[in-house]
């Protein structure tokens, strides 16, 4: 007789029969914290308190391991001392975090720096950021842009900008 519920993703399910409730715990779709209830019951509670489905999660196989790291990936350090640096990582500590493999662009910071100084919002457009290189253009003939587009030249100079718009990074 289907008169199970649970509550998942998208919100109260069923009525379901007994083995199809078995089924989602094999499954992994209702964890011990899945809160179920049937007619008979007071009121909903976790699957691992109801006693008829506490047998059930004995049963179930354990969850895979989570696989190892991908190959190329640094791992980040282990313990970092907060007496190395204060609130926020070192830019080498912070390198660390970055895959190896990680495709380098074909683009110029220098010439994007350089554009975007001369005009408004061009060097985001050479670099790949269209987006923000069209508002800060459209920005900049209303006056109000400019300043913007001169400060992110001098951050794109500066080395503040480590990707081009399709994730390559920067050359030097």
């Amino acid at each position: 007789m289907a008169d199970w519920y649970y509550i998942g993703h998208y919100g109260q399910l069923g009525p379901l029969t007994r083995e199809q409730i078995d089924e989602l715990i094999d499954g992994g779709v209702i964890a011990r914290d899945t809160y179920v209830w049937k007619s008979g019951m007071t009121d909903w509670l976790p699957a691992e308190r109801v006693s008829e489905l506490s047998l059930v999660f004995l049963k179930s196989a354990p969850i895979a391991p989570p696989p190892p790291p991908m190959p190329g990936l640094r791992q980040p350090p282990v313990a970092p001392s907060p007496v190395s640096y204060g609130m926020y990582p070192t830019p080498a500590q912070f390198s660390s975090f970055m895959p190896l493999n990680v495709a380098r662009s074909d683009r110029s910071r220098t010439l994007g720096g350089v554009l975007q100084l001369l005009i408004p919002g061009v060097g985001r457009m050479y670099l790949g950021y269209a987006a923000y290189g069209v508002l800060q253009l459209v920005l900049a003939l209303c006056g109000v842009g400019y300043v913007w587009s001169l400060i992110d030249g001098i951050i794109i100079l500066a080395g503040g900008l480590k990707l081009d718009g399709y994730g390559r990074t920067l050359p030097d």
